[in-house]
């Protein structure tokens, strides 16, 4: 059989929002591949891959000093992502979380509901968390910011801690049940094997969506319920207690417990 001696070289691969590249910062992102020597008949070739780049983020070039959101679109600059844990250990690039929050810096003219005209809800210089997926994220002035619609704010953090939360609109904020540690017939579980609930205890609630007129409805879950939600709706988040929460809507929330 045949063997092939393969050689490395740089090139560049070009997508937009990949999900795969979260926390990237704006910059041209390299992939090594390989080249066969002469002679070897591989169909893979370096001229296959030329003028691809990859983005992380759309880049503003210097020369333009402001950006001005249109309609319900929000400005935020992105919170800098942690590079240390708690004790001081050092993380690297792959073990560091997204960040989901930041500070509103620039804001829309609002929206039209109806006949009524609606400003945005929130302010420059408020701290807020957004959904982890949401907006676009552009490299503007030295830093990371993203640009997204009202709609997709969580809610706004006026402290450090994530339990304080003032989840917007239709969103309701949910402290989680623990998981059960051992099973029905008394055998230990592991973190592995522990079944992610979907059970927990509402701490907040927004103040509602709007109607075609432009007025609040009010949710049809309180501060206090036990709720059973959706598994795989909202936002996950850790507590300084180390308790879990999680911020979904309303229409993700199926039943209360009593």
């Amino acid at each position: 059989m045949a063997t092939a001696q393969l050689t490395a070289f740089s090139i560049s691969v070009s997508a937009r929002n990949l999900s795969s590249f979260e926390g990237l910062r704006a910059s041209n992102v390299k992939f090594a591949s390989f080249k066969p020597l002469a002679g070897v008949g591989l169909p893979l070739s370096r001229r296959a891959f030329q003028g691809l780049v990859v983005k992380a983020a759309t880049v503003v070039a210097p020369k333009y000093t402001s950006i001005t959101p249109l309609g319900d679109r929000v400005l935020v600059k992105i919170k800098t992502v942690e590079e240390k844990t708690e004790s001081g250990i050092l993380l690297p690039s792959s073990a560091q979380s997204k960040p989901q929050g930041g500070e509103v810096v620039a804001v829309g003219e609002g929206k039209t509901i109806g006949k009524a005209n609606l400003d945005i809800s929130v302010k420059t210089g408020t701290q807020v968390v957004y959904s982890k997926y949401a907006g676009t994220e552009v490299d503007f002035d030295g830093s990371s910011h993203l640009i997204l619609k009202e709609d997709d704010i969580v809610g706004i953090l006026e402290t450090d801690d994530i339990k304080d939360l003032k989840p917007l609109n239709d969103r309701v904020f949910i402290k989680v049940a623990e998981a059960e540690e051992k099973t029905a017939g008394g055998l230990l579980l592991t973190e592995a094997t522990k079944e992610k609930p979907s059970i927990g205890t509402v701490i907040a609630v927004g103040p509602g969506p709007l109607d075609e007129e432009g007025n609040r409805k009010a949710l049809s879950v309180s501060p206090g319920n036990t709720v059973l939600y959706s598994k795989y709706a909202g936002n996950d988040f850790k507590g300084s207690d180390g308790a879990s929460y999680i911020a979904l809507r309303a229409s993700d929330v199926m039943a209360i417990l009593s």
